[in-house]
């Protein structure tokens, strides 16, 4: 399960990162990254693009996860089993990353019949291209607390 705090809810959100983020697309999966820096969006390659909007909101917590599971992936079970999956192995993969980035995860229609084993592969392997993993120092042992918010239904 995804804790509350590690995921996407607005559009706006979701459209800052697909349009703004870099993308890596793999068999099964796109996976769309942007980081955000102090004085402003710094897209998956560290570079300045968005000053930030005075009055915007302070970021808590650790990397934001957003799913996309359109209908050509299958019908609404397969859908829904194909995004407790996805957001399972986000789960897994949060003390890998930089505390400042969202990911959104567009399922292709493979996703439905991939073992999750290669899934997750596939969503840590794009995230090393698009280079969203933190400093060293950041996550001391590579362990970060996800059991915050743990008791949203899912």
């Amino acid at each position: 399960m995804l804790p509350e705090p590690y995921r996407l809810h607005h559009r706006a959100d979701f459209s800052r990162t697909v349009r703004r983020g870099q993308r890596v697309g793999r068999r099964d999966l796109v996976v769309h990254a942007l980081v955000h820096g102090y004085d402003g969006f710094v897209g998956a390659s560290g570079r300045n693009s968005d000053p930030v909007v005075a009055g915007s909101m302070v970021r808590i917590g650790g990397p934001r996860f957003g799913l996309i599971v359109s209908k050509a992936v299958g019908p609404a079970v397969i859908r829904h089993r194909v995004a407790r999956r996805l957001r399972h192995m986000c789960a897994q993969v949060i003390p890998e990353l930089t505390a400042e980035a969202d990911v959104v995860i567009r399922a292709l229609p493979g996703a439905a019949d991939a073992d999750s084993a290669e899934l997750l592969r596939q969503i840590r392997g794009a995230l090393r291209k698009l280079d969203v993993s933190p400093l060293p120092s950041e996550y001391p042992g590579g362990t970060l607390d996800t059991t915050r918010g743990s008791g949203d239904r899912s």
